[in-house]
Parts: C-alpha cells; structure tokens; sequence
C-alpha cells in the first residue's frame, strides 16, 4: 500500500513543526542544558511542572523526528537512488 506522495509531504510538515515545539520542550525542560543551577530551579513551580514530563518531551520528539523521516522519504524519495 503505498501512500500519496503529496499527503506524505503535508504529514511531513507537520511533523517537522512537531520536531521543533518537541525540541523546544526538550530543551526547556532540561537542567543541564540550561547552564543553571539545579537547585534554583528546583524552587521553580513552573520549571518543576514543566520538567516532571522532561522524559516524555524525548519520546515525543525522538518518534517525531523518526515518522518525519518516513514520511519524507515516502513522499519525496531517496535522492541517492535514480
């Protein structure tokens, strides 16, 4: 069954927006990255609801950008094969 490379290419778009907000909560919610303090985040009520789903902002990204990659080959090919 193979799938319409046009939807393939619009699923795509979407997933690479996806790839980014994940990226971004990823990013958000890390202490290391963040280059501060783990203590005074942990004060933080925000960063501490924000970053009590950090493992599941990975998930959600790393899925992301692996169906981003299907669909992209789906819809635009491989650009090594003629």
């Amino acid at each position: 069954m193979a799938i319409n490379p046009l939807v393939a290419i619009k699923i795509a778009y979407l997933l690479g927006w996806a790839n980014i907000i994940g990226l971004a909560l990823v990013l958000l919610s890390c202490r290391c990255i963040m280059g501060l303090k783990p203590s005074s985040l942990s004060k933080s009520k925000i960063y501490m609801a924000i970053y009590k789903y950090h493992c599941y902002y990975w998930w959600f990204f790393i899925a992301s950008v692996i169906l981003h990659a299907i669909m992209a080959i789906a819809g635009v090919g491989n650009p090594f094969v003629k």
